[in-house]
């Protein structure tokens, strides 16, 4: 059975917070390979996340959150 397509306040949240996770990247002078590998998240999926593609799970929140120095309430809150 087909998934029912997202809602749009979904997509659209996923896609400001892979803006603020790559704005916060950059601002941090770092590529998405140093910072994958600075985050433990695999390089693909950090480039979806950014995109707002990525089907984003808390741990990997989490994990992004520690290697930028920021709470995770700063990546999901506008």
């Amino acid at each position: 059975m087909p998934r029912d397509p997202l809602p749009n306040w979904i997509i659209e949240s996923r896609r400001a917070i892979g803006v603020r996770i790559q704005a916060l990247r950059i601002q941090a002078n770092l590529r998405q390979p140093q910072f994958a590998e600075r985050a433990s998240i695999d390089l693909r999926q950090l480039q979806r996340i950014e995109a707002g593609t990525a089907d984003l799970r808390f741990h990997e929140l989490a994990l992004i959150s520690e290697a930028l120095g920021v709470s995770v309430a700063e990546l999901v809150t506008d």
